[in-house]
């Protein structure tokens, strides 16, 4: 920690830690498996945790939703933080239409608060990656094709999203399904991405336009 964190303010820090700790303890024997340490948040709502991993360190902060319910389950690795009232969602609350695929999170990655991770198709975040607050991801995509029937009715398609290990994801970024972000990308807040993004690329701009190569 810190050293220039006063003593008073550390006793703070430790006090909700340990809260979080507790909380983590209760929730540990409802996930199929968690390691180590697990800090849960106030009012984090997790559901369907037979379909959840933890690794070491992993963090649920204040009012999350982690939606467990997917074919290939959440796997959160070692010192993975989701953000304030972040929600995680492969399929329906209510189990209507199809089941979706699930999320892999990697080692030391984190989700600022506020995000939406639609992971209906399967998303794949690598480690040391960094996404900023108010993020959303959207693993999947309705089928339009056919005029004489409602859009509802004609099911839909999943590619999935990668994000390689290494990157930086600004707040307010929408992530599309089928993108691939390659490794030590850097994504600028607020930007729109409909396609795939190349290694080390810099994309700062809301028109997918690579500026610079890093």
């Amino acid at each position: 920690m810190n050293k220039n964190i006063t003593i008073y303010d550390k006793s703070i820090i430790y006090f909700y830690a340990i809260l979080k700790l507790l909380r983590g303890f209760l929730i540990k024997p409802f996930l199929k498996k968690s390691k180590g340490f697990l800090f849960v948040g106030k009012k984090v709502n997790i559901t369907h945790g037979k379909h959840i991993i933890c690794g070491k360190k992993v963090k649920f902060e204040d009012y999350c939703e982690i939606h467990g319910l997917s074919y290939d389950g959440l796997y959160f690795k070692d010192n993975v933080t989701i953000g304030r009232y972040s929600e995680i969602r492969p399929s329906s609350y209510y189990g209507v239409g199809e089941i979706g695929k699930g999320l892999v999170i990697g080692y030391n990655s984190s989700i600022g608060p506020n995000a939406y991770i639609g992971c209906s198709g399967k998303i794949q975040i690598g480690n040391n990656v960094m996404i900023g607050p108010k993020c959303s991801m959207f693993a999947e995509n309705h089928n339009f094709s056919q005029k004489n029937k409602d859009i509802k009715l004609q099911g839909v398609n999943q590619k999935g999203i990668i994000i390689e290990d290494n990157c930086w994801i600004g707040s307010n970024v929408i992530i599309l399904d089928g993108v691939k972000i390659g490794s030590g990308s850097v994504i600028g807040a607020g930007t729109i991405i409909t396609k795939s993004v190349p290694k080390n690329s810099i994309l700062i701009d809301k028109r997918n336009a690579f500026l610079r190569n890093r």
